[in-house]
């Protein structure tokens, strides 16, 4: 078996995937092979299919706002495929003093709708002289300082539905570097948003004036896990795909890298670490003492699934999300039969409702029985439902969801470092620069060009991301 790659991909979920779709579609002549420790692609992206109901125990789709995504999606042909859920058509709540909370799609509506009173209102606009934090504020310190408390339950519910996570934990810096840098920059993130919208107008000066859109919910008929399942199609097992194969070590060679793994050694002049990044810190570890982090921290979900008649009526619109303040016992639900056609069986709906999250793991520990009756007490009192469930089940995660505390940044820092050191290496995955699918595909595609282009993938800077509910 010839074990010589031009590149070697560590890693088989979507990260894995994206990079080597890129790698073929731009060199079919590029010799490279994925290492997958498990026996399957896509990592975390798990559909489950039961009794007619599909559900998700990973992702439940991305949005269809990164330029990288979409180009993946047409060149594999599954943007013919995909079913969308536009963000503007389809209303989101915050379960807030003891009611759903209809939050507006538009950012006109949002400051107009009662959400909070006008003197909390006025707050936000002091934001324009709040002095700058110096450190690494927390989440909730930081949004607290320049926008004043009032904000602090609707962004409490953004970092719970992003990252099941705990913003008294999660750091701006991590989470929002883009925003954090226009504080820097302006002494305002208010100021330094009316900047960047000037700059925009003047470079789009005379140009044809584009209404205002939002993104789209993406995914596809039968779950998410089509996208995986396409991207390995056209790989080969034992050749450009090997799965079961454990990468033990990774060390430079004179003329480029060897892989050691379970199966034996592999090497090639490139390779993409395209790992969650608790697991490529555990090989670069080794390869440097200098890491500051040996781990960042990981939470975990459950989604317990339940399935009504329809004579049951959701709200209209995505689903809820509940801050830690309202003390609930689910995070929120998702309106699976809302969102996205054929979820449930003729003359069904469901939902699904997670548990867990950074605050309260200790929920994870409880049986089935137990988790699925707590759910259900908490769900029937916030949608006013009195009938009982004709399907459930429970799914539960089969990976941590990476949480950006404290030191991430320099994490990063690190990693720029030590890739600007060692010559034919890249580092992308799972938590590296963010958890959403559109963060591993446009970051894996990067790579994987610049693998192309005998180039170091580019640095980008740090991006203002929008905030959806």
């Amino acid at each position: 078996m010839n074990n010589h790659y031009q590149t070697l991909i560590l890693g088989g979920g979507l990260s894995g995937l994206a990079a080597a779709h890129t790698l073929r579609h731009n060199d079919p002549r590029h010799r490279f092979c994925i290492l997958e420790k498990s026996g399957h692609t896509g990592g975390v992206i798990r559909t489950h299919r039961d009794q007619g109901y599909i559900t998700e125990i990973g992702p439940h789709g991305f949005l269809d706002n990164c330029p990288e995504s979409k180009q993946i999606l047409a060149e594999t042909g599954l943007d013919r495929e995909c079913v969308k859920a536009p963000l503007i058509d389809f209303v989101r709540y915050v379960y807030l003093h003891g009611r759903l909370n209809l939050i507006p799609q538009t950012p006109g509506k949002i400051l107009k709708a009662p959400l909070i009173p006008w003197q909390a209102k006025l707050r936000v606009l002091a934001e324009l002289w709040q002095p700058v934090l110096t450190g690494e504020p927390t989440v909730a310190k930081w949004i607290n300082h320049r926008f004043g408390p009032a904000l602090l339950p609707f962004v409490d519910a953004v970092y719970t539905g992003t990252y099941a996570g705990d913003f008294d934990r999660l750091t701006i810096d991590s989470v929002m570097p883009g925003v954090r840098a226009l504080e820097r920059e302006y002494g305002s993130v208010l100021r330094g948003l009316f900047a960047t919208l000037r700059q925009k107008k003047r470079r789009e000066k005379g140009a044809k004036k584009v209404p205002f859109t939002m993104p789209a919910m993406t995914s596809f008929p039968a779950g998410m896990q089509r996208l995986p399942e396409r991207l390995t199609e056209p790989l080969t097992a034992g050749e450009d795909l090997h799965l079961n194969t454990e990468i033990l070590a990774v060390q430079a060679d004179g003329t480029g890298w060897q892989v050691h793994t379970s199966q034996g050694m592999f090497r090639a002049r490139q390779v993409i670490f395209a790992l969650p990044v608790n697991a490529a810190l555990q090989l670069l570890g080794a390869m440097d003492a200098a890491l500051p982090e040996k781990a960042i921290p990981e939470t975990w979900i459950a989604t317990v699934v339940f399935g009504f008649d329809d004579s049951v009526r959701l709200p209209p619109g995505f689903g809820y999300l509940t801050p830690e303040q309202e003390q609930r016992f689910t995070l929120g639900s998702l309106f699976s039969s809302n969102m996205f056609p054929g979820r449930a069986p003729a003359g069904h709906l469901v939902f699904e409702t997670l548990v867990g999250g950074r605050r309260h793991p200790e929920r994870l520990k409880l049986d089935d029985a137990t988790l699925t009756q707590k759910a259900l007490e908490d769900v029937r009192q916030i949608l006013n439902i009195t009938k009982e469930p004709t399907y459930t089940t429970i799914l539960r995660s089969h990976g941590g969801i990476p949480q950006l505390e404290k030191n991430y940044p320099q994490l990063l820092q690190w990693r720029k470092r030590f890739l600007a050191a060692h010559s034919g290496l890249h580092i992308v995955g799972f938590g590296w620069e963010g958890i959403g699918l559109n963060d591993m595909m446009k970051h894996a595609s990067r790579a994987a060009m610049a693998v192309l282009s005998s180039s170091r993938a580019g640095q980008s800077g740090a991006e203002i991301k929008g905030i959806y509910f």
